[in-house]
């Protein structure tokens, strides 16, 4: 039986910038979203010829997620991510090419080389982290909550994580805490509908999970996973509780993982065939046509931005495979433990 739109998008809605937003910052996020999606697919190829280090796991179709999150933050704002945390990086505003150089495993990487897709981190950008282990990234965030909390800073944490992640005894742990001292976190699902090659509705008696933040007593929304303004929109009002002291928020961003759960599944546990129609409500799909049709820009500039996301990604190949070096030997066990500086 086909999958049915309403059913895997229940929140589906048109896209619509927010008053006030600028040209300017919705070019931007549109410019963040085609690096987010050109990096992911040449990354693919690239770990296909052998050229990149351990696992990699795309992010291609949740563009409008890790997006419409960050650019709702302010500097000095973190996040904690996943094992599928590319996106996450790029949304958050780190380079592409250091990024790159860290996948090739090189020295000039984010994290020496030392860190790779599954484990890379930007602390200049406050981003806290990828990790391998599903839910590991709840406690992260909550950290970071009660560090803002304790000092005093009106500043929020947002725990990126996907829908396998809620069935994690940590998110429940980090969900009650988080709403009994109301911290400034955010909880944001991805739900993509599958953990690896499990679908959400095998596990979950409730498949709108959004719906559980009732359980802990903080609101919970459910968003449209591929328009970013929808996903923009509710994280303005969460941060806003947020930083007033009001506590944390469970956003749901319910959308459909549209490739393989890492670059080189064959999704055996699906048909594949049932997955074509929603290339029609991907994120970059609608936001081209977005910007086109509102005349918030034209062809030829929207045209401009996915050639510069294009040239980018290529340029940080080049980077990564001919400019960079490999880590020195007599770096092997430099950066093992935190200098003991504060980085909240």
């Amino acid at each position: 039986m086909a999958l049915d739109v309403k059913d895997v998008l229940p929140a589906l809605k048109p896209l619509e910038a927010p008053k006030g937003l600028s040209k300017k910052k919705q070019l931007d996020i549109f410019h963040r979203m085609a690096l987010m999606r050109e990096f992911d697919t040449k990354v693919r190829d690239l770990w296909m010829a052998g050229k990149i280090y351990g696992l990699a796991h795309s992010y291609v179709g949740a563009e409008a997620i890790g997006m419409g999150v960050c650019a709702a933050l302010e500097d000095g704002d973190c996040i904690s991510s996943t094992h599928r945390g590319h996106g996450h990086c790029i949304a958050r505003g780190a380079d592409v090419k250091t990024m790159m150089a860290e996948l090739f495993g090189k020295y000039e990487g984010y994290n020496r080389g030392k860190g790779g897709s599954m484990h890379i981190a930007d602390m200049d950008h406050g981003m806290l982290g990828a990790t391998g282990i599903v839910g590991s990234g709840m406690p992260l965030a909550l950290g970071a909550g009660i560090a803002f909390d304790l000092q005093g800073k009106k500043r929020v944490a947002i725990c990126l994580h996907g829908d396998g992640g809620t069935n994690q005894g940590v998110w429940h742990e980090s969900m009650n805490m988080a709403a009994a001292w109301k911290l400034p976190v955010i909880f944001v699902i991805e739900n993509n509908q599958f953990a690896i090659a499990t679908s959400v509705e095998r596990v979950t008696g409730e498949k709108n999970l959004y719906k559980r933040a009732a359980g802990y007593g903080m609101p919970g929304v459910q968003v449209d996973g591929f328009n970013v303004f929808d996903v923009y929109n509710a994280m303005t009002k969460a941060i806003a509780r947020a930083r007033a002291g009001e506590g944390p928020t469970l956003i749901e961003g319910h959308f459909l993982r549209l490739l393989g759960h890492f670059v080189a599944d064959d999704q055996w546990y699906r048909d594949v065939k049932e997955i074509e129609p929603f290339w029609e409500y991907e994120p970059l799909k609608r936001m081209r046509e977005y910007l086109v049709d509102s005349k918030t820009a034209t062809a030829a500039e929207v045209a401009e931005v996915d050639q510069r996301a294009i040239d980018e990604v290529a340029a940080a190949i080049n980077y990564a495979e001919n400019e960079c070096t490999e880590p020195p030997l007599d770096t092997l066990y430099n950066d093992l433990y935190a200098n003991g500086e504060m980085i909240l």
